[in-house]
């Protein structure tokens, strides 16, 4: 039976969506965006250029989580919006709450649902956030309550769950979800702009720390602020960072004025694969991430990587080969692994051995080889 897949903004399925496209097996690509999809042809694109503008204008004006609210609150009206499109052969992809009237159709027309499960479970990343927020004396929910609710309901018309992670398998098998509706495919990294530079690698004082993405409690920023507190004890060590700051940090950062941090806008792929070649260390202490495709990034690049278990691209981390992992809520345990981090930089990690394969040619073999496994098709 054909795909459809269905996301009204850029996400990890356009992975998925690029798969099926190269197998034959993709009907149409739903987006509710203005631009088309590398990989997508645009005869079978479908474009929601008003949901698009609308996602577009609210990330412009609003800061992120009121950004997130309105995005959220139009979810139902993409759903409505190719609700009508779809036919009995197909089978669908999409993601948390962005669909569920398209599910609900296609299991009464017996097609499959597969949900491309970019995060944790619902329940988990909502009860793991919601401690940290208390923890740090936060009133607000973790993201949108209805978005949540959405995507929890979403869940009882789903056949299928695709988990880059173990991480992201273990929330679902620990809520009941049998192995055999689990689909384990880890997301690609462009390894045409992410690649190591071994003879480029800077001087060994200061210590440069480097973590890209949002800063935020939910990707553990508390921790590693005092994880480099810790390590300045005894040596210069730089932070580097996105500005792209969520307002519950705000007021901790205050409390760590005293580490100094070399700030970047958000950048490209090339200028920010030139940025991770800068530094020594990758640290990435989150509570919740599905995969987090920054540390597969920095990897590709060279450099060490520490991260938690609650981090998804830990799978790719050997510890004391490319990297650590740590607990969470760990700033000692974290100081240490990157002081040892360190180390493998200017040592053991100078070798494309060490590097693992995090091409799409890799995930394109490891989806189909899982689509494979239900009889969906041949891998």
């Amino acid at each position: 039976m054909p795909f459809i897949v269905a996301c009204p903004q850029r996400s990890s399925a356009d992975y998925h969506a690029a798969v099926l496209v190269k197998h034959g097996l993709l009907r149409k690509y739903f987006v509710g965006t203005r631009r088309p999809t590398e990989g997508i042809p645009r005869e079978i694109t479908c474009f929601n250029k008003v949901w698009g503008a609308a996602a577009t204008l609210s990330a412009m004006v609003l800061p992120s989580y009121q950004g997130e609210w309105v995005r959220s609150a139009i979810h139902p009206l993409y759903d409505a919006w190719v609700l009508p499109q779809i036919k009995p052969e197909d089978d669908i992809i999409s993601s948390y709450g962005y669909a569920n009237f398209c599910f609900k159709k296609v299991k009464k027309l017996q097609g499959k649902t597969f949900l491309d499960a970019g995060n944790s479970h619902p329940a988990h990343f909502w009860d793991v956030i919601t401690e940290e927020h208390r923890i740090w004396g936060v009133k607000r929910p973790p993201y949108p309550p209805h978005w949540n609710q959405r995507a929890r309901r979403m869940l009882d018309y789903t056949d299928y769950i695709i988990c880059p992670s173990r991480y992201v398998e273990k929330t679902y098998l620990e809520r009941g979800f049998s192995k055999d509706r689990l689909l384990y495919a880890p997301f690609p990294t462009d390894l045409s702009l992410f690649q190591p530079d071994w003879e480029s690698i800077p001087p060994a004082d200061p210590l440069r720390v480097i973590c890209t993405g949002s800063v935020s409690l939910r990707k553990g920023f508390p921790y590693l602020l005092e994880a480099i507190r810790l390590l300045r004890k005894d040596r210069d060590v730089r932070l580097m960072l996105t500005d792209n700051i969520e307002s519950s940090m705000l007021p901790i950062l205050k409390r760590y004025d005293d580490i100094p941090i070399e700030w970047a806008p958000s950048l490209n792929h090339r200028e920010l694969a030139s940025r991770l070649k800068k530094a020594h260390v990758f640290a990435l202490l989150s509570l919740e991430d599905g995969f987090a495709r920054t540390v597969t990034e920095a990897l590709a690049c060279g450099l060490p990587a520490v991260v938690t278990p609650h981090t998804g691209a830990r799978d790719f981390i050997v510890n004391g080969k490319n990297g650590y992992v740590v607990p969470i809520r760990d700033a000692t345990a974290a100081a240490e692994a990157i002081q040892k981090a360190a180390d493998i930089r200017f040592g053991s990690l100078r070798s494309d051995a060490e590097l693992p394969d995090l091409s799409f040619q890799a995930f394109e073999a490891q989806f189909m080889k899982e689509l494979a496994r239900i009889g969906i098709a041949t891998s």
